[in-house]
């Protein structure tokens, strides 16, 4: 919604057509003499030796795997090796113009790039920043193996002994890996090296790579993004959403001059032609050419070509095109590499989807044949010196898998004896120091912005000598997460905003409203109704160094995300062995009144994926505090909040919500009523029913219930809870979510194995009926109302004299499998 951009019917509907452009499929024919002219003998046989090193470790792998071993050294590995060999050519052919300020993600046949992109940093590095970047990363532990085992008195072999004993260790899920052992072959990454994910997901680094290139784009920053995935990775939802955002309009036409320019990120499409047995052309997609998908992206059709992956020169005179492209901020870029690997899909994969006759073809294109037939005609080396080039990467490869391998040195994490060691590397529970944050750009002073200053004129709290206040004179929910908001975005410039209708219309439910008048364009924007490309440009611009805060609409879009939800963002920090840090945070808001795809409290699903802290406040304070919290800290947050609550002024803290920016500490519950008989813990709005249950046991029936409102569900800290139970020997658990699945089965699990003896009766669960979630008019069928729980205390634990239950069986008692309880 934006009002400065007009949609003129006169223009709409002017009859015409559309003129898509040429695309240029195999253009490169520049001869190797002018390319030797231009980079010189050394850098041609650096080439060859790179695309020999990426070669050779494949080959160990392949020989490991298949025959448990290689040049004399047994192994057995486990784990898995998805192999490139023949797409060697790609690999250092993106690499070559690359340096460590350049990010590289890749897919789970990323070796070859890892390898390439880190040979390539290396050879323009100062060999003082490397030692510094290896001694800083994960302690210097693999720094010191390499430098007590694998030392070199020449730095370029040093640095690449270390590549390679990192990757090696990595993949054999040692602890002196590049992530510790915890990433594994097919999610190793460096970032000092300007090597960043390789994920198993298939396309799933296209909006991890284009939210590296939105941090640069709107950080300012130097380098370029690619992002290695394949062929068939096109045929995701993921990946079109990534070429999309990538390309909005507004990032060349509505950004400020500082901010505007296309993303600098190059979609570099590994197409070798199959997904796994599946064949994209000809089989599973439309397209005759990958690179046609271009236009029908933008007018510039996205600056697609299509080049022979398997000559490394018209790779890199194509990556050298789209850094142009992208340095004139007019990306982003679409290169369709085509390459051939020559192995199965795994050692395991016998090809028998491919015909013989057509993998001898492409065997006798070898890339790394033809590359050194190509210098050997030239004259660039001969062949005693490609054969030394070959031993070399034999001894290079070998001497990092023995030491991989050697327990001595390159042991395993050993998580069953110390279980804190992955708890830390899960979540870091740090915080930014606000001396050290940059101050954040704004539109007006903080103390100048008309809607704070409205709501400052409100009470703070919702109770004033024992009258309620409206949401028109006391602070609501709404306006104490929009405090939380401006003050933590004033406090840091790497807070940025973006999700569906951010900017002008206010926001969802219009928790926004006023922002736009208060935050730029680049620090908040509207992005398009692309839930995967939201949440995975989040984990991207957070792993460059971003701060993120975007939001989901609704509760029910998680699916529409739910790999970047639950395989990106909740596992690239404990994956990374806790070395890598993701502060983002995603609001999420839980539905009413909208029916069975739009009221669905999803909460206790998402608290069940490891590497996610989940926050659900049901007050306005807490909504501050905890807010004032996430963006605080660098850890990964889904931040539920209730439809229901959003003007529901304060009156649960006696002391109304604070008028300055206070964090409340995560993980703590609230006792939010005082009572001896009975406990009932909530999760999110059901609290104020179960504080209207709990003032009509005790006026009605004496019974002293203690109300306390989770806030948290990861982390949660029992102490408080139990207790509670031990004093009052019952504890009765309500959410909206459903009853099956829910949270707080897990809660009254934990309560019953460390309270066992305290309770007096069985602990018992409310939430949602387990079924779809129904209309408006009939939801108070569907939810936990006060009457529930009121029936819930009298049949399950503490019968009430003279009271008589709703009519049916409580949700509580109905049986899980059966017809009623669905």
């Amino acid at each position: 919604m934006v009002k400065e951009l007009l949609i003129d019917p006169a223009d709409i509907r002017r009859p015409g057509e559309l003129q898509l452009g040429s695309i240029p499929v195999n253009a490169y024919a520049t001869p190797l003499a002018v390319e030797r002219e231009r980079y010189g003998d050394e850098a041609l046989e650096r080439i060859g030796r790179d695309m020999l090193l990426v070669r050779e470790f494949e080959l160990m792998l392949n020989a490991v795997k298949r025959e448990g071993g290689y040049l004399g050294v047994d192994y057995t590995h486990l784990g898995p090796a998805h192999l490139s060999i023949g797409q060697e050519a790609q690999a250092v052919g993106q690499a070559f113009t690359l340096d460590a300020s350049d990010k590289v993600f890749g897919s789970h046949r990323s070796h070859g790039e890892v390898v390439a992109k880190g040979l390539s940093a290396i050879a323009k590095a100062d060999s003082a920043r490397l030692e510094a970047d290896f001694s800083a990363w994960s302690g210097g532990d693999a720094w010191s193996v390499v430098r007590a085992r694998l030392d070199s008195e020449d730095a370029e072999q040093l640095a690449i002994n270390y590549l390679m004993y990192g990757m090696t260790a990595e993949t054999f899920g040692r602890s002196t890996g590049f992530n510790r052992g915890l990433g594994g072959s097919m999610h190793a990454f460096f970032p000092p090296l300007g090597i960043y994910p390789n994920n198993a997901i298939v396309g799933g680094s296209a909006p991890l790579a284009t939210g590296a290139a939105l941090y640069n784009r709107l950080r300012r920053e130097d380098g370029i993004v690619v992002a290695s995935i394949g062929d068939a990775s096109t045929g995701t939802g993921p990946v079109w959403e990534s070429f999309n955002f990538a390309s909005m309009a507004q990032l060349t036409g509505l950004m400020d001059e500082a901010h505007r320019g296309g993303l600098p990120v190059v979609f570099f499409v590994v197409n070798n032609f199959y997904g796994m047995g599946g064949q994209p052309i000809g089989e599973t997609m439309a397209f005759e050419r990958l690179s046609r998908i271009g236009a029908g992206v933008n007018p510039q059709r996205m600056h697609a070509q299509s080049v022979d992956g398997n000559d490394p020169f018209a790779v890199i005179d194509a990556m050298r095109t789209a850094r142009t492209h992208l340095e004139d901020g007019t990306g982003p870029v679409l290169i369709d590499c085509q390459t051939y690997r020559l192995s199965g899909h795994s050692p395991s994969d016998s090809s028998s989807y491919r015909s013989k006759e057509e993998i001898d073809a492409w065997s006798k294109g070898d890339p790394i044949d033809r590359y050194f037939s190509r210098l050997l005609d030239e004259g660039v080396v001969d062949r005693e010196r490609q054969q030394q080039l070959k031993s070399w990467a034999e001894q290079t490869v070998r001497a990092a898998l023995e030491v991989a391998i050697d327990a001595e040195v390159s042991p395993r994490l050993q998580l069953r004896d110390d279980p804190r060691v992955m708890a830390g590397i899960t979540f870091n529970d740090t915080s930014v120091d606000l001396d050290e944050t940059p101050a954040g750009e704004t539109s007006v002073p903080l103390d100048e912005l008309p809607y704070l200053q409205t709501i400052a004129k409100k009470s703070r709290s919702g109770i004033v000598d024992g009258t309620a206040l409206t949401g028109a004179k006391a602070v609501t929910f709404r306006d104490a997460i929009f405090e939380a908001i401006v003050h933590s975005t004033a406090a840091d410039d790497r807070i940025t905003l973006w999700g569906e209708e951010n900017r002008d219309w206010g926001g969802s439910f219009g928790v926004y409203r006023g922002l736009t008048e208060f935050l730029p364009r680049h620090r908040l924007f509207n992005s398009p109704i692309s839930e995967a490309a939201i949440i995975g440009t989040g984990v991207g611009f957070a792993l460059s160094g971003g701060r993120p805060l975007v939001e989901l609409m609704y509760a029910d879009f998680i699916g529409r995300a739910g790999d970047e939800l639950f395989n990106q963002m909740a596992k690239w920090q404990p994956m990374s062995g806790g070395l890598a840090q993701l502060p983002m945070v995603v609001r999420i808001s839980v539905g009413a009144k909208y029916g069975a795809q739009h009221s669905q409290d999803w909460s206790s699903m998402a608290a069940t994926v490891p590497g996610l802290k989940i926050l659900f406040p049901a007050t306005a304070a807490d909504a501050k505090g905890m807010l004032i919290a996430a963006l605080r800290g660098n850890d990964p947050v889904l931040f539920f909040e209730s439809q229901r609550l959003y003007d529901q002024t304060e009156i649960v803290h006696a002391d109304g919500v604070p008028s300055g920016a206070v964090p409340t500490p995560l993980g703590l519950p609230n006792i939010v009523r005082q009572g001896g008989d009975l406990t009932i813990l909530t999760v999110g709005a059901t609290l104020y029913r179960a504080l209207d249950a709990a003032k009509r046991l005790s006026d009605e029936h004496g019974i002293e219930a203690e109300v306390i409102d989770a806030r948290s569900m990861v982390p949660f800290e029992y102490d408080l809870l139990l207790e509670s139970v031990r004093k009052t020997g019952r504890l009765v658990c309500a959410s909206d979510a459903n009853l099956r699945g829910s949270w707080l089965h897990t809660v009254a699990s934990t309560v019953t194995a460390e309270a066992f003896d305290d309770l007096d009766a069985p602990v018992t669960v409310l939430g949602a009926r387990n079924w779809i979630a129904p209309p408006a008019e009939l939801e108070w069928e569907y939810f936990v109302t006060p009457d529930d729980i009121i029936d819930a205390v009298h049949e399950r634990i503490l019968p009430i004299e003279g009271h008589s239950a709703q009519s049916g069986r409580g949700a509580w008692a109905v049986p899980q499998d059966s017809a009623v309880g669905i």
